[in-house]
C-alpha cells in the first residue's frame, strides 16, 4: 500500500471512490435533464410568441359554442371550454368503467370455457380468442358502428324488448330515473349496504379460518346491496319515478320517432365503442385467465374432489382464488390498455376527452395546454387503476403464518 511522506496510507482519488462517483453521475444527469427541459420550454415560448399564439389557461373560461351529443352533466353551447373538456373526461371514464366491467365478465367466462371438457364449447372459445385478438381494434370499432348498428331500424321505427328498451339507429332507449326529494336516502342506504357487505365478508373469512364453517357471503352481500335500498325506497314513500321514452307513431313523417329529451338514450357511438373495446380486451383477458388456472397445480383439483367438492365449487373456491395471484398483474395491463384505447373514439365521433379536446384545440389553437390535459388525465387514470390493482394484488397474496 502506498504511503505519504508522514508514513500514513495514501488516500485514493475521489473519482475512484464508487460512492462519490455515483453521486457525481447522478448530479450530472439531473443537471443535463434540467438543462434540456429549460431549452425545450424557452424554445416553445419563443415559437409561440413568434406565431402570435397566446399561452395560458384563460381560454378554459371562454364560451365553447359547440354541442356535445352525450353529456353526463348539464352542458349547452353557451358553456365554457373547461366544461366541455370535463364532459369529455366523464365520457372517457364512463366508457372505461363499463368496458372494464363487461370485458372482465366475458374474459373470465371465455377463459374458463377454453379449458372445458366439452369439445364444442372449448373450440368456440378458442375461435373467439384467435379471431378477435388478431383483428385490429379500429376495424372492430368500424364493424360495430357501420355494419352492426347501421342494420337496425331507422329513426321512424324501433326494435323493442319487453316494451321497455327500444333500439333504432338513433341509439338504445330505456327508462330514465327521475329523483324526487328524499331520494338521497336511497343512496345512503346503498353506501351502508356496501360497507356492511365488506364487514360481513371479513367476519366470514375470519370465522372460516377459525372453525372451517362457510358463510354465504355472496348471497348475503347481494341481498344487502339490493334489499336495503329497495326497503328504503318504499319506506321513504317511493321518491323516484321512471320516465319512459315516448315514441310518436302518427302524424307527419318528420315528427315521428322518439321524442327528444324523454327517457334515457345511449347513443350508437357509445354502444359501438364500448362493445368493441370490451370484446377485444376480453379476448386477451381470456388467455390470462386460462394461463392463471393452468398455473395452479392439478393436485389442488384432485384434493378438492377427494374431499367431496364438485367441479363448480372446486373452481370457485379452490382454483380461481389461487389463480388470481397469477392473473391480477397482467390483468392490470389490460385494464390500462382498454382505458387508453378508448381514445380511438375520435374515429366515430364519440365525444370522449380526445375528441372534445381536439375540437377545443382547433377553435383556440392552445395545443400545448390541450395536449398537457390529455397527458395528465390519462396518466392519472393509469396511476389510479394501477394503485387499486396493486392494493387488490396485495390482498390476494399469500401471507406467511
Amino acid at each position: 500500500m502506498e504511503q505519504d511522506s508522514a508514513g500514513a496510507p495514501a488516500r485514493a482519488s475521489l473519482m475512484n471512490d464508487p460512492k462519490v462517483r455515483g453521486y457525481f453521475y447522478q448530479i450530472l444527469l439531473i443537471v443535463l435533464l434540467l438543462t434540456f427541459g429549460y431549452i425545450i420550454v424557452t424554445n416553445t415560448i419563443a415559437n409561440l410568441e413568434r406565431q402570435n399564439i397566446a399561452s395560458g389557461w384563460g381560454f378554459l373560461e371562454n364560451t365553447a359554442g359547440f354541442g356535445i351529443i352525450q353529456s353526463l352533466v348539464p352542458y349547452t353551447e353557451t358553456s365554457s371550454y373547461g366544461q366541455a373538456i370535463f364532459v369529455g373526461f366523464l365520457n372517457t371514464v364512463l366508457v372505461a368503467v363499463v368496458g372494464i366491467f363487461i370485458a372482465t365478465i366475458i374474459g373470465f367466462l371465455v377463459g374458463i370455457a377454453r379449458l372445458s371438457n366439452n369439445w364444442v364449447i372449448s373450440r368456440i372459445a378458442y375461435c373467439y380468442v384467435e379471431l378477435v385478438r388478431n383483428v385490429p381494434l379500429l376495424l372492430q370499432i368500424f364493424f360495430w358502428y357501420f355494419a352492426v348498428l347501421r342494420a337496425v331500424p331507422g329513426k321512424r321505427e324501433k326494435w323493442s324488448l319487453f316494451d321497455t328498451f327500444h333500439l333504432n339507429i338513433a341509439g338504445l332507449r330505456g327508462p330514465k330515473p327521475i329523483w324526487e326529494p328524499g331520494a338521497e336516502f336511497i343512496g345512503y342506504a346503498l353506501i351502508i349496504a356496501i360497507v356492511a357487505s365488506v364487514f360481513v365478508s371479513r367476519w366470514a373469512r375470519k370465522r372460516q379460518e377459525e372453525t372451517g364453517q362457510q358463510f354465504p357471503v355472496f348471497w348475503t352481500g347481494l341481498g344487502l346491496i339490493i334489499g336495503l335500498p329497495v326497503i328504503t325506497y318504499f319506506v321513504t314513500g317511493m321518491p323516484m319515478t321512471l320516465e319512459h321514452p315516448n315514441f310518436v307513431e302518427t302524424g307527419p313523417a318528420l315528427r315521428r320517432g322518439f321524442e327528444l329529451g324523454v327517457g334515457m338514450n345511449l347513443i350508437p357511438e357509445f354502444l359501438a365503442l364500448t362493445a368493441a373495446l370490451a370484446i377485444y380486451t376480453a379476448a386477451f383477458i381470456a388467455e390470462i385467465v386460462r394461463a392463471g388456472i393452468q398455473a395452479v397445480s392439478h393436485g389442488q383439483t384432485e384434493a378438492s374432489h377427494a374431499l367431496g367438492l364438485r367441479q363448480g365449487p372446486t373452481l370457485r373456491l379452490v382454483i380461481i382464488p389461487q389463480a388470481m395471484r397469477v392473473i391480477i398483474p397482467p390483468l392490470t395491463s389490460q385494464y390500462l390498455n382498454l382505458t387508453k384505447n378508448s381514445s380511438l373514439a375520435v374515429a366515430i365521433a364519440f365525444p370522449d376527452l380526445v375528441s372534445v379536446g381536439g375540437t377545443v384545440l382547433n377553435q383556440t389553437g392552445q395545443a400545448i395546454e390541450i395536449i398537457g390535459i390529455w397527458m395528465a388525465v390519462y396518466l392519472s387514470l393509469s396511476l389510479i387503476t394501477s394503485a387499486f390493482m396493486n392494493w387488490y394484488n396485495q390482498r390476494m397474496a399469500l401471507v406467511e403464518r
